[in-house]
């Protein structure tokens, strides 16, 4: 399975690529795609859904993982998440790919164990999981790996649990 993990934002949009492979997971890309605050917002969610279609275009994941927003408590910051959030589960979508979601909490507890480990504990673990010879930078791009990690992790248990209900 080929996971493609976003972290959605309008300034900075993070995504982290893993794949399972023996004898486990492999790190494929990650990295940033951003716009620059100074031009209109029409243009920047257009300039980064056409990004978001290349980088699917190229990586062609078999699932796309979105942080889904739970909580926040900047009003401005969640419509900008909101946003691309959006932009990326459109793409996904139309790009025919599984598309999934999870909370930040729901991430956390899946890679480290503990639902409210700190943004250090997270990258550290990630670090850890894909065998990496540092921690992912930027912080956007390793909680997108953590993303992927997460839904190579759920995904399975998800479809034994769909399989034993029919």
């Amino acid at each position: 399975m080929f996971v493609l993990g976003i972290d959605p934002g309008v300034s900075r949009c993070g995504y982290g690529a893993v794949v399972r492979e023996r004898p486990g997971l492999r790190a494929v890309a990650c990295g940033v795609l951003t716009t620059p605050p100074s031009q209109p917002l029409p243009d920047r969610l257009a300039s980064l859904a056409r990004e978001l279609r290349a980088l699917l275009h190229e990586l062609r994941p078999d699932a796309v993982v979105v942080e889904r927003v739970f909580f926040q408590t900047n009003v401005r910051t969640a419509m900008s998440v909101g946003q691309a959030s959006g932009l990326a589960l459109a793409a996904a979508s139309e790009a025919g790919c599984v598309v999934a979601q999870y909370t930040a909490n729901e991430v956390k507890q899946a890679v480290t164990g503990y639902g409210a480990a700190t943004k250090d504990q997270v990258q550290r673990m990630v670090q850890s999981l894909l065998k990496l010879a540092a921690v992912p930078k930027p912080a956007d791009a390793a909680d997108a790996l953590a993303l992927a990690l997460t839904h190579h992790a759920v995904a399975p248990v998800l479809a034994r649990a769909a399989q034993a209900r029919r």
